[in-house]
């Protein structure tokens, strides 16, 4: 799904959470994929992450370097592109 993951941290996050403010330690993931396969890393993201309420959020490309856009199309695949976890091709 991602052709990249880059895990930036541990960062620290002052935040609103139910009325209180709250401050944690965390890591900022930048996850590079195709707007194609948004929805299949947030469902990813939402089944392995243990908060109640991950920050998912996507960035569109409004430009690139052609080649690198190119390399992201290649080396991304979705959940309906696997069989038995593995690439169809």
């Amino acid at each position: 799904m991602a052709a990249c993951v880059q895990v930036i941290g541990p960062i620290r996050s002052t935040y609103r959470w139910k009325g209180n403010v709250e401050s944690a330690e965390e890591y900022l993931c930048l996850i590079k994929t195709r707007s194609a396969l948004v929805k299949d890393v947030e469902r990813r993201i939402l089944h392995l992450h243990p908060y109640e309420l991950p920050e998912i959020i996507a960035v569109p490309i409004e430009a690139g370097y052609p080649p690198y856009l190119e390399w992201l199309e290649d080396e991304t695949i979705g959940e309906d592109e696997l069989i038995d976890g593995e690439r169809k091709d």
